[in-house]
């Protein structure tokens, strides 16, 4: 029995590292929620794999993301802090069902589905999404949504 207690594990502390950066894909653990509340750009890749992506985005105020469809990616959104509302459409210009989304809420959109996000809160919405496989390149930011993506890995 004593040797459940004497595993050789690395302490995970509350220091973050500077973002943005992509960790991936070595193995990596972090606060995800703390993560997201450092994040300000409006979209930074956190991790890339081979088969899987962790992003991290900041919408402003009464700002949104903008109709979307990924035809080739699963994704799962998570509302790390504010309040979104959460549409889905027949295509990028409407809608047929919309959600509100608060903390810690999960919205899987799978591949070839129209979805946007409204952040309809008083304070940035922070979001971590997570994509299967990747959408975007390795180390990629993007400061604003209307600035070009930027990846410094290529």
């Amino acid at each position: 029995m004593s040797d459940l207690y004497d595993l050789n594990v690395t302490p995970v502390t509350d220091a973050l590292p500077t973002f943005p950066y992509d960790f991936g894909p070595n193995p990596f653990v972090i606060d995800l929620n703390k993560a997201a509340q450092q994040n300000g750009n409006y979209r930074s890749t956190l991790w890339t794999g081979s088969q899987l992506q962790a992003v991290l985005m900041d919408i402003p105020v009464h700002e949104l993301i903008g109709m979307e469809v990924h035809p080739d990616n699963d994704q799962m959104i998570r509302i790390e802090d504010g309040v979104g509302l959460i549409q889905f459409g027949a295509d990028k210009f409407s809608f047929y069902d919309q959600y509100l989304a608060f903390q810690n809420y999960v919205i899987f959109v799978p591949a070839g589905t129209w979805h946007n996000i409204v952040n309809i809160g008083d304070r940035p919405l922070k979001i971590s999404s997570i994509y299967a496989p990747p959408n975007y390149p390795w180390n990629t930011v993007q400061e604003t949504k209307m600035s070009e993506p930027v990846s410094a890995g290529n």
